[in-house]
């Protein structure tokens, strides 16, 4: 990891500064940014807007990290895009360049090759120093705020949030679609000293009726341009209130793109497509989900997604995590409201093993159980007589092994 924005700067400025051929906007934030983005992206492609979009991580293949009209690129195309940037990487005086580097500038060139006509970029890491931040945003958005990445973006809010306002531009609108006050008040004061056109998404939307189960939601959302009737496939109320700065976006991007009506911001949000976050498989008649939640916050809106669809208490949740998250408050919040723990290491150097996990999470459930991984942990509960359903949390790189499995239907064929 290397914070800053000269390696990435340089190296699209040989590439022939791809990331200024196409429009394109920057969502940064500690929870919500992966599902915004997606929000907006299918939003864009209803709207008959030729669109890409780039995330990170990936769970099960790397080509997951860009996509174009809600497709994930091929690995020729990756490979051919890659192979530009490695050339002006290498060329002399090299450049050297982080995996996350090569990628944003991989995505840059792909975006640019297309000629799309928006690019909608997840940031990584903070804001500031991210490398999607070279990129000449037409607009900026930042979700929910919280603590995470504190050695890289500091210890308190305030100093998480002054690191992601770092994503404002003068003159274009910045939203902020988080709730914490302190936060709200580090993003207006930023996008004041810059000169940006400040939004406060959670002031100016309001969204009503969120009716949430394992199939979706559905609900009202009023915005200064008007009402909407809405619905997703991506259940939890925390996605209504992602979905209300996706509106806010597209809204405020509709004059210099004016097909982003009101109809294609409902057809988007119908068809948007996010995985692991709450996404749901179907295992010999058992529901089995997936999500990321990966600090205490993220547990908290999976707690409250398990109580709106009445399932907690008969949940068996599998969960890991990597080492340097705090583990003890996602457990504090999730694991009492579930009816049963199993706890699995995740093939990462960076992870937590079972024993560690044990003890760290032993004063929230002294009673988890403990299974070398992913596949074990599933097998097992699958084959309990109980039908009650499962979810994987924790780690996106444990919700990637395990949609792997499921994706290739292996759990089917054990049982």
């Amino acid at each position: 990891m290397k914070l800053g924005l000269a390696a990435i700067d340089a190296l699209c400025e040989r590439l022939g500064r791809p990331e200024r051929r196409v429009p394109s906007v920057l969502i940064g934030g500690t929870n919500g940014k992966g599902s915004t983005a997606a929000m907006i992206a299918a939003i864009a492609h209803a709207a008959g807007i030729r669109g890409g979009l780039y995330t990170s991580p990936h769970l099960v293949d790397v080509t997951e990290r860009i996509r174009v009209s809600e497709r994930d690129v091929t690995r020729e195309e990756l490979d051919s895009a890659l192979a530009r940037v490695f050339r002006a990487a290498d060329a002399s005086p090299e450049i050297p360049v982080t995996y996350f580097e090569a990628m944003t500038a991989a995505a840059f060139e792909a975006f640019a090759e297309r000629a799309l006509d928006l690019a909608v970029l997840e940031v990584g890491l903070g804001g500031r120093f991210d490398a999607t931040n070279v990129a000449p945003a037409r607009l900026s958005a930042v979700t929910a705020i919280a603590l995470d990445h504190v050695e890289e973006l500091g210890p308190t809010v305030a100093a998480v949030a002054g690191e992601k306002a770092g994503i404002f531009r003068r003159g274009r609108p910045a939203l902020f679609g988080g709730s914490h006050p302190v936060a709200r008040g580090v993003m207006r004061e930023a996008a004041r000293a810059i000169g940006a056109a400040f939004h406060d998404v959670a002031a100016e939307c309001s969204v009503e009726g969120a009716n949430s189960g394992l199939d979706g939601m559905r609900f009202s959302l009023a915005t200064p341009e008007g009402e909407y009737a809405l619905s997703m496939p991506l259940p939890g109320r925390h996605q209504a209130e992602n979905a209300a700065v996706a509106v806010r976006v597209a809204e405020l991007l509709a004059p210099e793109l004016p097909r982003l009506t009101r109809e294609a911001i409902g057809a988007g949000l119908a068809a948007v497509r996010w995985p692991g976050r709450l996404e749901r498989f179907s295992v010999a008649g058992r529901d089995v989900l997936l999500d990321g939640c990966h600090n205490p916050d993220g547990a908290a809106a999976l707690a409250r997604f398990l109580e709106d669809a009445g399932i907690g208490s008969r949940c068996r949740l599998v969960f890991g995590a990597m080492a340097d998250k705090d583990i003890e408050g996602i457990a504090e919040i999730l694991f009492p409201r579930v009816g049963g723990v199993t706890l699995v290491g995740v093939a990462s150097a960076r992870a937590a093993t079972p024993e560690e996990l044990v003890r760290r999470v032993a004063g929230a459930r002294p009673d988890a159980r403990v299974a070398g991984n992913v596949g074990e942990a599933l097998r097992g509960l699958l084959a309990a007589p109980e039908p009650e359903p499962i979810i994987v949390a924790g780690s996106l790189y444990l919700v990637g092994e395990a949609r792997l499995l499921l994706l290739a239907g292996s759990l089917e064929r054990d049982g």
